[in-house]
This record gives structure tokens, C-alpha cells and sequence, in this order.
């Protein structure tokens, strides 16, 4: 499905014709240039490495103990220098690596939303920051740079928040007509104080929000950023159980096709500029999101019931399960609805 098709029909999903329109065009990129984003497989953390034009920028390092596994990656690409280094925000799971890598690379500019944080990760990863001559730096919302021929534009956080997980730094890569956005492990409040703000959400790929937590990629959320795919890095059985059930239906309901890297391994994204092609470490084939020219039965997940996609009774969105035919839906415990009659 072509992409401004696919915005089309999710615009006319959601009723939000006019949302989370794409940004405006980026200059074309350079025939034969590519965007490459590698979603590094580092269990239940994050890591992914940006290649573009002969630059490289890192957002995230893993866990400590993952240090040694991204600077593998990194060599394996060929990566030389770093042009710049973000940590979205200080929990282990994004910043323990980082001093690894810092420690073998040189870089150009280092990010961070915080300049303290209680913990020998976050402290060792400073302390090789410095020892570059460098400081951290806390981008601003609406603060752009290049990586090659793409650009990078800080969206947020937009205000300042007690929950570690919501100062994460988000920004959005757009290369030509396509775009990544990443978000770290913001909230869902710091979600709607985005979307309030007015930034230009929409993406091409979503990396998915603390390891598909519940806690993030809110409904109101995806409408704007209108994915057609998304990764979500997370670890086989990890303790949290991420992905969340509830973040996986949402994503499935929104029409999104989405990479594991506990499924998958480490997920590669290139882009020409046009379209996105993905390849993945270990075989596999990612989750589809509902296919939106299906005719489907929406599923009400309180009462338990199922109705045709006109019925007036139809439940709120938040409240909605979608099934493909008549017998997924009583497969799953749920009763026709006595006014249409599904």
C-alpha cells in the first residue's frame, strides 16, 4: 500500500483529515544517498545507529553490559567517528553502553536532558564525555542539524517533568519524503504536551515508546504520527512484558507494520528518499497491522460484543477491537450485537 494512500485511509479512519499531515518536502536526496537506521538488538534496551552520507549519529546505548555488543555494530558498519551521540534520557537501559562507545569513538557533539543523575552509568558515561572535551548539551525544541543529507529536528520534551521516562529527548529524521521519529520512553503526558505543542509528528517509521510499553503510544498519539510501520525493541521474556497487549492491539488497530527485535533481532531500515525497505538478522516475517480494505467486525473490549462497522452502537475508539471475520470474533469470547445483527 502506497504511503499517501495509506495516510489517506487512516485519515479517514480516525476522522482526522488534516492531522498529522506529513512534514513539508525535503530537499531530494542526492541520487544513489541513502538513510540507513540500525535498531541495534540489545535485548531490553535501546540502541540504533543513523548512517547517512558518509556520517553517523547513535541514539542510545544500550545497558552497561551491552557496551562491547554496539561497539561490535558500529565496527561491523564501518563507523569511523560519530558525529553525534544522543541519550535520550538517563535510565541505564539507554545510557549504560554509551561510556563503551564513547570510549572507542570520537564524537562530535553529545546529547543528553540532563547534565546529573544518580547512578554509576550515567556518571561513567559523563566522565567519557568529558574526557573528549565535551559537555553535554540539552537540545531545544525546534533545534535542527544535518547527518549527510538528511535532517534532524528536536521536538521535545517540551516541558520539564519529574518521570525520568518523559524528559526523553524526541526528534524526528526526515530524508527527503520519508521520516523516523523516535521518543525514547515518553508518557503518555509528555505524548499529549507534544501533540499540544504543535510539532509535526508524522513518520514513516515510529520507534515505538519504552519497549511497547502500555504507558506510551496512546491512541491520540499514533493519529498523529500515522505510521505505517514501527519498530519495538525489546527482549524475550523480559520481565516487564513488553510489548504490552494493549500497545500491540493499538497498533494493529492504526494499521501498522511492526518489527521486534525480540522476534527479529537487529532491524535494519534504508531509505532512498522514497520508500522504506526493511531486512532483519534472524527470519521472520514482522506483525501486520489491520488491513484496512478487510471488511472486518469491531469488537467492543467492555461489553464483550461485536458489530458491523456501520452499527450506530459502535464503541469508542480506546474501547475497540477489530477482527477480520465473523469467527475470530467468537473465537474470542465476544456475542453478536442485537441491533445489527452481525
Amino acid at each position: 500500500m502506497g504511503k499517501k494512500r495509506l495516510i489517506l485511509l487512516l485519515a479517514l479512519l480516525f476522522g482526522l483529515a488534516g492531522c498529522g499531515a506529513p512534514p513539508a518536502a525535503q530537499a531530494p536526496a542526492a541520487p544513489g544517498d541513502t538513510l540507513e537506521v540500525h535498531f541495534i538488538d540489545v535485548g531490553q534496551a535501546d540502541s540504533t545507529l543513523l548512517l547517512c552520507g558518509g556520517e553517523a549519529m547513535l541514539i542510545d546505548g544500550g545497558n552497561v553490559a551491552d557496551g562491547s555488543l554496539v561497539v561490535s555494530y558500529l565496527e561491523q558498519q564501518g563507523v569511523e567517528d560519530l558525529e553525534r551521540v544522543v541519550c535520550t534520557h538517563a535510565h541505564e537501559d539507554h545510557v549504560g553502553g554509551l561510556a563503551a562507545v564513547l570510549a572507542a569513538y570520537a564524537a562530535g557533539t553529545v546529547y543528553c536532558p540532563v547534565e546529573e543523575y544518580d547512578s554509576r552509568a550515567f556518571e561513567n558515561f559523563k566522565s567519557y564525555t568529558e574526557a573528549q572535551g565535551l559537555e553535554l548539551t540539552a537540545p531545544q525544541p525546534g533545534e535542527t542539524f544535518s547527518l549527510g543529507s538528511a535532517q534532524v529536528t528536536i521536538l521535545g520534551p517540551v516541558k520539564e517533568y519529574e518521570d525520568t521516562n518523559n524528559t526523553s529527548i524526541v526528534l524526528r529524521v526526515d530524508f527527503d519524503e520519508t521520516a523516523f521519529l523516535f521518543t525514547g520512553d515518553m508518557e503518555r503526558d509528555a505524548e499529549a504536551d507534544l501533540m499540544e505543542s504543535g510539532a509535526s509528528l508524522w513518520a514513516t517509521v515510529l520507534k515505538v515508546g519504552h519497549h511497547g510499553s502500555s504507558t506510551s503510544s496512546s491512541y491520540p498519539f499514533l493519529r498523529e504520527v500515522l505510521p505505517p510501520y514501527a519498530v519495538i525493541s525489546c527482549e524475550t521474556g523480559n520481565s516487564y512484558g513488553h510489548p504490552h497487549r494493549e500497545t500491540v492491539d493499538r497498533l494493529y488497530d492504526a494499521m501498522v507494520t511492526v518489527y521486534r527485535t525480540d522476534l527479529l533481532g537487529s532491524v535494519v531500515a534504508v531509505s532512498d528518499g522514497r520508500e522504506v525497505t526493511f531486512s532483519t538478522e534472524r527470519a521472520g516475517s514482522p506483525t501486520p497491522g489491520r488491513d484496512a480494505n478487510a471488511a472486518g467486525y469491531i469488537g467492543n473490549k467492555n461489553s464483550k460484543s461485536f458489530h458491523l462497522e456501520d452499527c450506530p452502537n459502535l464503541p469508542k475508539e480506546e474501547n475497540r477491537v477489530y477482527f477480520q471475520d465473523r469467527q475470530e470474533a467468537l473465537n474470542q469470547g465476544y456475542s453478536p450485537c442485537g441491533n445489527c445483527r452481525p
